[in-house]
């Protein structure tokens, strides 16, 4: 069914196939959550393959996320001052050729140079993503759409660990990991096809390569703060927290504050911000981002934590590894069409309600573990209601978020949005991630206990997001506007 950009009806404008467009667009967030979680599997084989340190091996993992989350607010306000369609082209051709500097790489230099690039070249094209999304998907089909945009970002994670263990076990023609990175070139360059094919044409009254709506030095002194916070969250644990890590971290509230007055400054002067004064004064917006956080936090640490107490701990393989959160992607895939049937007046309880059900998976998970389980079928099962209760909670929050404000801040939230999930994941890898590893220092006993320890903070922090998104919901109904879905 077709729809034209901006508008709730027909019109001879830009006509979109809004579901071909989104399959699209949801394939590239799809291989960028892929390559984030895809070169952990492989570091051993990295390492040993190139000869590289341990710290080398490390930034051929963090560079990526690193430029990954620096620049993803930059993207989205380039694509929307240069055209949504040109920024996700761009990025999409830096990502793939990248990926090739990636395969090729004869050194562990190159190869982090060349994983930064690819960082880059997600940041651009992602968040079109959720722009897409907001500017072409009205009511209901909005919902559906963030359903499937969910088990997008939560798929690529766990389809990253599955088929980095596959690719590297397979070593097609002894090439070791070097195919995690070349299974990118064709898929690629089909998305460059699909995509000129499927985006509407830029018709957005800008000349190409105009910067006058660009915040230079907003995008400069937020690419520092994030890159003061989240370069010493993602190295922090393996360097052992030197010096520096606390001096970044504690750099990072004044460059902060300095961001936040040249922003002021900016829209005071009648200027565009980089990121808009109502996005950020909205407090359904705001409640919403933390509680949005909050449950990407523990999804991020689960996945780090999961991956090493089933192999180290429990002593399965990597494959067996990856496969434990296939249950959980699938109940997370359920979420989306559900929602959509969810009658009218209990649409606006639903976030709490995930994060509620994300509580009880991990409260679950811990009774098992602490009833003598290690593992089996039925640690698959509680992984899956704590994959539907996260899918509830996900599609329901940023559904909340972007009909808090109108859909000329789609750029902003999109940016805002995934900027936020990447800074709360990577705390929670340094924050609980470090703490298991601390916590199990060898054995299945140690092991099980660092596990129970985890899932009983995350189940703390899953009842705390469901206040926050209880509170977001309550200020939007004093703020006299009504969620329609």
């Amino acid at each position: 069914m077709p729809h034209s950009v901006g508008q709730s009806g027909e019109s001879s404008a830009v006509v979109v196939h809004r579901w071909r467009l989104l399959a699209v667009l949801l394939a590239a967030q799809v291989i960028a959550n892929i390559d984030t979680a895809i070169a952990n599997i492989a570091a051993p084989v990295i390492q040993s393959g190139l000869d590289a340190s341990g710290g080398q091996v490390g930034l051929v993992v963090s560079g990526y996320v690193v430029a990954y989350a620096v620049l993803l607010v930059a993207g989205a306000r380039l694509g929307e001052s240069h055209g949504h369609r040109r920024i996700f082209l761009t990025g999409l051709a830096v990502f793939t050729v990248a990926s090739l500097a990636c395969a090729v790489a004869p050194d562990a230099g190159v190869l982090i140079a060349a994983r930064a690039v690819q960082g880059g070249g997600a940041a651009l094209m992602v968040p079109q993503v959720l722009s897409g999304i907001q500017l072409h998907f009205t009511g209901p089909q909005r919902i559906r759409a963030l359903g499937y945009y969910a088990v997008a970002l939560s798929g690529g994670a766990v389809a990253g660990q599955v088929l980095g263990g596959m690719l590297i076990a397979a070593d097609l023609f002894g090439t070791g990991w070097r195919p995690i990175f070349l299974i990118n070139l064709p898929v690629g360059v089909l998305l460059l096809w699909a995509a000129q094919r499927s985006m509407p044409r830029d018709e957005n009254g800008k000349k190409p390569g105009s910067t006058q709506e660009v915040d230079v030095r907003g995008m400069a002194l937020l690419s520092v703060t994030i890159l003061l916070l989240i370069v010493p969250l993602l190295l922090g644990n393996d360097e052992g927290w030197p010096l520096w890590t606390w001096g970044c971290l504690a750099a990072s509230v004044p460059v902060a504050v300095v961001f936040r007055w040249s922003q002021r400054r900016r829209s005071a002067l009648g200027g565009r911000p980089l990121i808009a004064e109502e996005v950020v004064h909205e407090p359904t917006v705001r409640w919403s981002l933390v509680a949005h956080g909050i449950t990407t936090m523990t999804y991020f640490a689960l996945l780090f934590v999961l991956a090493n107490y089933l192999q180290d701990g429990v002593g399965r393989g990597p494959a067996y590894a990856g496969l434990a959160m296939v249950s959980w992607v699938s109940a997370f895939g359920l979420a989306g069409p559900l929602l959509v049937r969810v009658p009218e007046r209990h649409k606006a309880a639903m976030p709490a309600l995930g994060c509620l059900i994300l509580a009880t998976s991990y409260t679950a998970l811990w009774t098992y573990l602490a009833t003598a389980h290690h593992a089996g079928p039925a640690l698959f099962v509680l992984l899956g209601i704590g994959g539907f209760g996260l899918g509830i909670s996900s599609n329901a929050l940023i559904a909340q978020m972007t009909f808090a404000l109108p859909d000329r801040y789609a750029a902003d939230l999109s940016g805002v949005i995934s900027t936020n999930a990447q800074l709360w994941g990577a705390l929670g890898v340094a924050a609980l991630g470090g703490g298991y590893l601390s916590l199990a220092d060898g054995g299945l006993e140690s092991a099980v206990h660092a596990m129970e320890a985890v899932l009983a903070t995350s189940a703390v922090l899953s009842v705390l997001s469901a206040v926050a998104a209880w509170q977001g919901r309550l200020t939007r109904a004093t703020s006299g506007r009504r969620l329609s879905v």
